[in-house]
């Protein structure tokens, strides 16, 4: 029986419907790009570093990172919970419980760069030249007798907010002989439970100290954002590493399988950031708008072990027995550990 006009016409509607759905779900397998999640700290985003990386790895990769900017222990916890791929963070301590608690592994260590504390141009507790630990004695000194003297309060504000930038200024304090509970209850101590952003602002507005991450305290007082002056940098206490570590999928720990993590994608991304590329362009950034690098890369100093005194540092700060990753938080990639 032959065909009426309008049942050829349903047949060839079908059969077109049918071609560009197909055609959909091929586009979207082959050339639709995969998401990859990175967790991490305030400083790398805010200086535009991450930026810079992401952009460069993006054109030759098929992959749409998305961002999330926030302090280590909050990145360590999204992670911890299945919600990111991969945490670049700063804290060595949080960072080895976080994989002796099986929720991360192959870690690498990838930059560095110093902390530094920051205050007025006038510095009127008299820390410029002196060591951390005098300095933060005497701005100790300083707080406690204007409390005295004239009730003046708030001369040193921290960031408050279990960062890693938070996490080294308890060390410090602690190193220096105070009990860092104690000490943040005294009235001259200001916490702001928010970013490196937020906090260099507040320091500002009070003419007070605060420990900063030079990365971006240079770029706020470069972009005119704050007028605070670097008085304390570059000393072995102060050094400050960031490492990066792959979100595993599955956690023996509490049993349980994050399906959604992209872990090809996060190493992938891992292997590029050790490469001399991404090395090189950690190193430059910086340098021309600011006359100097906010961070350099680690990999080649590792690798080379020279010079011998900042690897020393480096590795006394950030190694967990005798490693950046010791081998049972390793899973494959032999390569990134020569």
């Amino acid at each position: 029986m032959e065909m009426r006009p309008w049942q050829k016409l349903l047949i060839a509607a079908v059969l077109s419907t049918i071609i560009v759905v197909s055609s959909t779900i091929v586009y979207f397998n082959h050339f639709a790009k995969r998401r990859l999640i990175i967790s991490t700290t305030t400083s790398l985003y805010d200086t535009g570093l991450l930026d810079l990386l992401e952009e460069n790895y993006e054109a030759s990769h098929n992959v749409d990172i998305n961002i999330v900017a926030t302090g280590t222990g909050i990145a360590l916890q999204q992670a911890q919970n299945g919600d990111v791929d991969v945490v670049f963070v700063h804290s060595p301590s949080m960072e080895r419980t976080f994989l002796e608690r099986g929720y991360g592994e192959n870690r690498k260590i990838i930059a560095y760069n110093f902390f530094t504390i920051v205050g007025p141009t006038v510095d009127p507790a008299g820390i410029a030249g002196k060591t951390v630990q005098e300095a933060l004695r005497c701005v100790v000194n300083y707080g406690r007798n204007l409390t005295d003297q004239s009730g003046r309060t708030k001369i040193w504000v921290s960031r408050g907010d279990n960062s890693g930038t938070h996490s080294k200024e308890r060390n410090l304090w602690e190193i220096t002989g105070y009990d860092y509970t104690l000490i943040s209850a005294e009235p001259w101590y200001a916490s702001v439970g928010s970013g490196m952003a937020d906090t260099l602002n507040v320091a500002d507005q009070k003419s007070a100290y605060t420990l900063s991450d030079v990365g971006t305290y240079l770029k706020f007082h470069k972009d005119g954002v704050i007028s605070l002056s670097a008085l304390i940098t570059e000393e072995q206490a102060l050094l400050n590493v960031y490492s990066v570590m792959a979100v595993k999928s599955s956690i023996p720990a509490n049993q349980s399988i994050h399906e959604q993590i992209n872990y090809s994608d996060a190493m992938d991304f891992i292997k590029y950031l050790v490469s001399p590329v991404a090395q090189q362009l950690i190193t430059d950034y910086g340098k021309e708008a600011y006359g100097q690098s906010l961070f350099f890369g680690a990999v080649q100093h590792l690798t080379t072990n020279m010079p011998l005194h900042l690897v020393d540092w480096i590795k006394s700060h950030a190694f967990f027995n005798g490693s950046e990753c010791p081998p049972q938080y390793r899973n494959g990639f032999p390569e990134l550990y020569p």
